[in-house]
């Protein structure tokens, strides 16, 4: 599903205005009048019920005050409170409020009427926050911050108008003070910070307004970001048909090992298994072997040429060309060491294999986008960088990384043709279409080492079952982060370990397969 940021969504709303000639008035009625059905509906019928709206000065207030209207048409008691003075309402906003009976409105400027606005609240069936837009950025400070949380303290049901008032909505962060919404009406396009923690903690329900956007706003603008829906999800996971063989569910090829990071070998190869792979080898060096061997029952090693430090040696090339050939997907990287003839080797490797491979960790240290851009074949690739390995990829500072995410990796999505999965907080996906798609799973628990050798096994097994290099990384990202939920759900996020989210990944299949009707956002 197409979502957007605080910057592209006022970009959008700026073409429509200036560029398309849609007036603004009529914008933020379509948006109240769609609110208000929604809140209609939540109440079961307006007609005798209480609504508090609580409106900011801004267009979120305006909104408010068309929903505040609306609902009176309706039959409800709508009782009108602006944070502020009615003096600071200016523009559109100004508009609406002057289409309400002045002496109504109830300027919520000191303690006493913060008082009456609270008892109000309290007697309502709902409360309305129409305090802050999509365009709010920092903490709530003074009288905002008081109000946003005596709504939150009220025991109402609060619906949110397009964000929930302190919520960032590009980022998903709450800076203060934020309403926890029962439900959020945003307008438009769903913001990216609702599907992401603790942005999907706060905003509840999601119920987009359609207020007139044309697609070619979206167009002019470049909305390219994305969020897999849970629906979305089920739709992307491979079929099982039930008189299937192992072969039919796919060959996966892992190389990955070198003295002392056999863990990350063996986490990526039964993440491939636990991910629906029919076949899994493991490509080690070959004095490992027989301890890993011993370790993976159900996955088969091979042992391969190694170098004086027990890595994976360049004479390895031809034999894991070979195997590759052999094999439906491949997984490179994990645990392979920054040993000088491995680095060449995977190089080498990445220029002439020609099938769907994921590149990870030690993979992504040993190329450059020189390589990545000259490689033979149109398998699909995968990368996936975290913000350290992104800054040895690209020579970018880590701080630039993190800060601008989602066009650093389309850049080298690009550039190379592959897909580019970066770790992280969001975690982003990025097709070399320019498409984005930010994972709205995921905890602060999976920050634990071998979590990404997991998410490896996870994106191999499903490239493996056919899915294409973006598929399989939005789908292997968005699983790997929901078994890293229940884990984190069952043990906390500080003791679990990667071997608990690998444990955890039938279930989130599971969930998938048949959750995917549920999830927080409903199109209006």
């Amino acid at each position: 599903m197409k979502v957007v940021t605080s910057e592209t969504m006022k970009a959008i709303d700026t073409h429509c205005i200036d560029a398309l000639g849609i007036p603004g008035l009529k914008l933020m009625e379509a948006a109240g009048i769609g609110t208000s059905r929604v809140a209609d509906a939540k109440l079961g019928g307006s007609r005798g019920k209480t609504v508090t709206v609580v409106c900011g000065k801004g267009n979120n207030g305006g909104d408010g005050f068309v929903i505040a209207r609306d609902l009176r048409a309706r039959g409800a008691d709508a009782r009108v409170f602006l944070v502020g003075h009615i003096d600071d309402v200016s523009g559109d906003a100004r508009t609406n409020l002057e289409k309400l009976p002045r002496r109504e409105i109830v300027e919520t400027a000191d303690g006493p009427a913060v008082a009456s606005l609270v008892d109000s609240m309290r007697e309502s069936d709902l409360v309305v926050d129409a305090v802050f837009g999509t365009g709010f950025e920092g903490a709530p400070r003074g009288l905002s911050g008081t109000v946003i949380g005596q709504m939150n303290a009220c025991g109402r049901p609060v619906l949110a108008v397009d964000v929930p008032s302190g919520l960032n909505g590009t980022t998903g962060q709450a800076g203060g003070e934020c309403v926890r919404a029962a439900w959020t009406c945003t307008m438009g396009l769903p913001k990216r910070g609702f599907y992401l923690h603790p942005g999907r903690e706060y905003a509840g329900e999601i119920h987009v307004i359609e207020i007139g956007i044309p697609s070619s706003a979206l167009e002019a603008v470049g909305a390219h970001e994305n969020v897999l829906l849970p629906d979305e999800a089920a739709a992307l996971l491979p079929a099982r048909p039930e008189d299937a063989h192992k072969g039919v569910f796919g060959r996966v090829l892992v190389i990955a090992g070198s003295v002392g990071l056999t863990g990350a070998a063996s986490l990526a190869s039964m993440s491939a298994l636990r991910s629906g792979a029919g076949l899994v080898t493991l490509g080690l060096p070959a004095s490992l072997n027989d301890i890993v061997e011993a370790k993976l029952t159900e996955v088969m090693t091979r042992p391969l040429p190694e170098t004086a430090e027990r890595t994976i040696s360049r004479e390895a090339l031809a034999e894991t060309r070979d195997l590759a050939a052999g094999c439906d997907a491949v997984a490179l990287g994990p645990g392979l060491s920054t040993n000088g003839e491995t680095r060449e080797f995977v190089r080498d490797l990445v220029r002439e294999i020609d099938r769907p491979c994921v590149v990870d960790a030690d993979g992504v240290n040993a190329l450059d986008l020189g390589v990545l851009s000259a490689r033979a074949g149109g398998a699909a690739m995968v990368l996936t960088p975290h913000p350290g390995e992104m800054s040895r990829l690209t020579g970018r500072e880590v701080p630039e990384i993190v800060s601008n995410g989602a066009d650093l990796a389309r850049e080298v999505a690009r550039e190379t043709g592959a897909t580019v999965l970066l770790k992280g907080a969001p975690t982003y996906v990025a097709d070399p279409s320019g498409e984005i798609y930010v994972n709205p799973t995921g905890n602060a628990g999976l920050a634990s080492g071998g979590s990404g050798d997991v998410l490896t096994g996870v994106i191999a097994a499903l490239l493996g079952q056919g899915l294409g290099g973006t598929g399989a990384a939005a789908l292997g990202a968005y699983v790997h982060g929901l078994a890293g939920d229940f884990a984190a759900g069952e043990l906390g996020r500080t003791g679990m370990i990667a071997g608990d989210v690998l444990n955890a990944l039938p279930r989130a299949f599971v969930k998938v397969e048949t959750g995917g009707a549920g999830g927080q956002f409903t199109g209006v």
